[in-house]
């Protein structure tokens, strides 16, 4: 599998002697004196939240920068106020932050530079690099040609060079309608690149700016627009996905016509592909608009504030990215991996509590009346450092509903007549009988415990095989507890027949459960597992003081393994 020639890849990364492309290239640079140092940057447009994908290029240029002891930037890439928000710029602002990829005081904006690119823009116009043209969209994509057929100029193309500055500074004024003029770059209308055949750079838009205001009513191309910004900024290599490989010879084109003195190098790199999730702009803003979702940030979601809210770490993020591996052939990683991560993760440093999600009540009938005690439970036994904490028990209890039969399968170790089992942490107790509502239902266990057998007693007289998690009736709180599934039926795949994405109706699925009364007040983001049922976080949106909401990160085991390295 592709995600197992990922994982043995990135262990042979970690042999100090072996580093991935990006980092060899880097290296041949430094050696030959190409650059000096090392300044990378993450350049996300402002129209949505950022997924996993970003993660990775946002922990890839960070890390890069890092490792070589050099600087990295976050810059926003505002150049089409159609689509661009503040919300979203201050959404992407604390994902990164988040993730621990510290731009220290060094935050852009593309609208800082526009000045810069109209001059840049002039610039081309004077060496007869650019001209202005009147086309329509339809006529431009006619002119432009395939990739058997060579381009046709446009009858524009020779406009002389004054009376091409005259209408760009027109066109600057305001004088020109939306989509009625251009500037176009003068490369080759016949390369066997279309992006090299008179790349549209700048556009009219009377729009208004989230950074600008109403100062420009042109709007520079992202391909004209990218380059320079990392020319300006000093940017040695310019990190980004395959699918602007082909864009390269144009960003190399105009930092060289725009005679920047220190061009940035366009190396490019595979997306985080993951399977059978919803990763694309345009699908989850439609999530979100026909509210399917509860925002940018449901739990269901692989953005990275829905990843945060769920309950995922950086860690378990950074862990993910580097498990996925850098290369240059597109693949994807299975989301398994991305739960692998977070489960280990959170095994050493998420306390270990009981919930009950599907109650059943359980009574000792020879428990004293009316008696209480506080039993001593380590917060989790894998690591002893995080200590104990005191729960109540009493006569009366309840239980998971799946841990009690009438009548057993074969190897069933758990509460059924006459058979006997440990309640975590407390006593062994022996099933006696059970109480049915009118249709049979199961609706109260009742048992006897040996008061010998206490948890911590020292207790060696018998074993037994099952053990179950429980809560005190009388001192148990009530918490909703959100159960997720994938929002894509994996069976299916992500699309149907007709385009639309395939829902997995049962992607959320709420229930009331009763908690030891620790979890009340537990608060926004903390984490724990819950004996034998999942990791579980508390809800940063819908919990309040005394009130959480639990949403369950992942269950407790998978079939999914790390392969063994050889």
């Amino acid at each position: 599998m592709e995600i197992e020639k990922n994982i043995q890849d990135e262990a042979e990364k970690n042999d100090p002697t072996s580093k991935n492309f990006i980092e060899q290239l880097i290296d041949e640079d430094l050696k030959e004196g190409v650059y000096d140092h090392v300044h990378t940057r993450f350049p996300p447009e402002p129209n949505g939240y950022l997924h996993i994908g970003h993660a990775k290029s946002i922990l890839l240029n960070y890390g890069i920068a890092k490792e070589y002891g050099g600087k990295f930037n976050l810059r926003f890439d505002d150049t089409n106020p159609m689509k661009e928000k503040s919300e979203f710029v201050n959404a992407i602002v604390r994902d990164v932050k988040w993730l621990g990829a510290d731009f220290e005081d060094r935050m852009f904006f593309a609208s800082d530079y526009f000045d810069i690119m109209y001059e840049k823009a002039v610039l081309l116009i004077k060496k007869g690099k650019a001209f202005v043209d009147d086309l329509t969209a339809e006529q431009i994509t006619e002119y432009r040609g395939d990739f058997t057929h060579p381009g046709k100029e446009s009858p524009n193309r020779n406009r002389p060079i004054e009376e091409n500055l005259r209408l760009f500074e027109e066109m600057k004024e305001g004088k020109f309608a939306d989509g009625t003029m251009i500037l176009r770059a003068r490369i080759d209308m016949a390369s066997p690149n279309l992006n090299m055949r008179d790349p549209i750079i700048y556009r009219v838009a009377h729009m208004h700016h989230h950074n600008t205001g109403d100062k420009w009513c042109i709007y520079p191309m992202y391909d004209f627009a990218h380059p320079i910004e990392d020319a300006v900024e000093g940017i040695t290599h310019s990190l980004c996905t395959l699918e602007f490989e082909d864009h390269r010879p144009l960003y190399d084109w105009v930092v060289r016509e725009c005679e920047f003195p220190h061009p940035p190098r366009q190396i490019e790199f595979a997306k985080l592909y993951l399977t059978n999730v919803v990763t694309g702009k345009r699908y989850i803003k439609k999530l979100v608009e026909d509210g399917v979702v509860d925002g940018w940030d449901d739990p269901r979601l692989v953005t990275i504030a829905a990843l945060r809210r769920r309950g995922y770490t950086p860690e378990s993020i950074q862990n993910f990215v580097k498990l996925s591996g850098i290369s240059k052939a597109n693949s994807s990683s299975d989301y398994s991996l991305l739960e692998y991560c977070i489960r280990e993760d959170l095994k050493p440093k998420a306390p270990r509590l009981m919930a009950v999600l599907n109650p059943l009540k359980l009574v000792i009938d020879n428990y004293p009346e009316g008696q209480s005690e506080m039993l001593d439970i380590p917060n989790n036994v894998e690591n002893e450092e995080m200590g104990s904490r005191q729960v109540p028990f009493s006569k009366e209890l309840y239980i998971e509903r799946e841990d009690f039969m009438v009548e057993p399968p074969k190897k069933y170790k758990r509460l059924y007549p006459g058979n006997e089992v440990r309640l975590m942490g407390a006593y062994f107790v022996t099933c006696t009988g059970y109480d049915t509502d009118a249709d049979g239902n199961v609706i109260c266990v009742h048992c006897t415990y040996d008061p010998e057998t206490k948890s911590g007693s020292g207790f060696t007289g018998r074993k037994v095989k099952g053990t179950i998690h429980w809560v005190d009736a009388a001192s148990c709180g009530k918490a909703p507890v959100r159960l997720y599934e994938q929002l894509i039926d994996e069976e299916k795949g992500k699309l149907n027949a007709d385009g639309t994405l395939n829902f997995n109706p049962n992607s959320l699925t709420t229930v009331e459960a009763l908690v030891e009364p620790a979890l009340m007040q537990a608060k926004a983001y903390d984490s724990f597992q819950f004996v034998r049922n999942g990791f579980f976080c508390v809800d940063c949106k819908d919990s309040a003081e005394g009130h959480p909401v639990f949403n369950r990160i992942v269950e407790l085991k998978s079939s999914f393994k790390l392969p063994v390295q050889k």
